[in-house]
């Protein structure tokens, strides 16, 4: 057989374009494959910070929001429960939280980076139970010198106004600090202060 009658240059310009257009083709097919690894929108919305206005929250009170699945407790403190910290530091486990789990940012004695808003992951240290809040102050069924905290109904572990836990309850360490900055009156939980 003879290639006499063969245009090599249409050959080549038809070999040319099926190439290219089979590139395409795996370009617009592995897309969606490669678009499948990354995480869904609910997946990024559970890790992505929360930002709470605590502007309005009256010394006293507290507030929850939701982070990460989690309840996190935050507490406006008076000068009257900084206070009270130091009488409760020889009755808790670890009054400067070297066991316990919080950023390095946070004071390790109030546990806060402003004395005033205390911000704690709202579980209990044992079995993960929601400790309540008991802000008053005097006897208590579960503590005869009660200075305010979070009392843990379940299996009884208490805990003081800066989250530390009493000594001789089920609960292990202190209640975790989650990472968290301010922005003015917001509360950003889940992002890291920055460092000064």
């Amino acid at each position: 057989m003879s290639n006499d009658g063969v245009n090599h240059d249409r050959r080549r310009f038809l070999i040319g374009g099926a190439c290219v257009t089979g590139a395409v083709g795996a370009g617009f097919a592995a897309v969606p494959f490669v678009g499948s690894w990354a995480p869904s929108a609910k997946a990024k919305a559970a890790g992505a910070p929360v930002k709470a206005n605590i502007g309005k929250l009256e010394p006293g009170q507290m507030m929850t929001v939701e982070w990460r699945g989690k309840p996190v407790y935050v507490v406006r403190r008076t000068e009257a429960v900084l206070e009270s910290l130091q009488k409760t530091k020889d009755r808790v486990a670890d009054p400067n939280s070297e066991a316990s789990k919080q950023p390095a940012y946070v004071d390790p004695f109030n546990r806060a980076i402003k004395p005033e808003y205390l911000v704690l992951v709202g579980l209990c240290t044992h079995l993960g139970c929601a400790p309540q809040f008991q802000p008053q102050v005097g006897p208590m069924p579960f503590n005869a010198d009660w200075q305010g905290g979070f009392f843990c109904p379940c299996h009884g572990s208490q805990f003081d106004l800066a989250g530390r836990v009493f000594k001789g309850v089920p609960a292990p360490i202190n209640l975790e600090v989650p990472p968290h900055r301010y922005e003015g009156d917001i509360l950003v939980v889940g992002e890291d202060q920055e460092a000064a």
